[in-house]
């Protein structure tokens, strides 16, 4: 996908499928919709906090990225609509880049979430980075198994958990494992 604007087609545990391209920034109002529209506890969870006010600003920020140090992706359900990002944005550290994934209620635990990171990891990978961090909420579950199966190293202090994950080219898997 990296290097064009190609869509790729996932096939999810429960049988669902997906299509995965690049965030645009024409995603930007149907992006700060969903935000605006996410329950409290999933965007509690996203940003370890409140979230941010949605402004133009913001939402020029999330969508205008350059596929290299930013790079973003969002997986879109049968209609289009989008039901996942996934996202890297590298940090002051060489070779390290800061991923974060927001996966609506509806369509988390079908290996969504592991389908988008080694994605990202692939598109990562040839941009230069070799590590990916992240930071969260030390009782979110999900995102810490999703981190723990990919072999992440995670620190918890006062309940926020930082992880680091070492990136490596394997063996392609299943499309919908993980």
């Amino acid at each position: 996908m990296d290097g064009d604007t190609g869509v790729v087609r996932v096939e999810l545990r429960d049988g669902r499928a997906v299509s995965v391209g690049r965030l645009r920034p024409d995603d930007a109002a149907a992006l700060g919709k969903a935000i605006t529209e996410a329950d409290r506890e999933t965007l509690y969870r996203r940003f370890c906090g409140a979230p941010p006010r949605v402004t133009p600003r913001l939402l020029a920020y999330l969508t205008e990225l350059d596929f290299e140090r930013r790079y973003a992706l969002v997986a879109r359900d049968g209609t289009g609509e989008g039901v996942a990002i996934a996202r890297y944005e590298a940090t002051r550290e060489e070779g390290v880049a800061e991923i974060a994934v927001v996966v609506l209620p509806g369509w988390r635990r079908v290996g969504l979430a592991s389908a988008l990171v080694r994605m990202l990891g692939e598109a990562a990978l040839r941009h230069g980075f070799d590590r990916f961090t992240a930071t969260y909420l030390a009782d979110n579950r999900p995102v810490a198994e999703l981190l723990e199966e990919a072999g992440a190293r995670q620190v918890i202090a006062s309940g926020i958990a930082n992880a680091s994950v070492g990136l490596t080219l394997e063996a392609p898997r299943e499309q919908g494992e993980g």
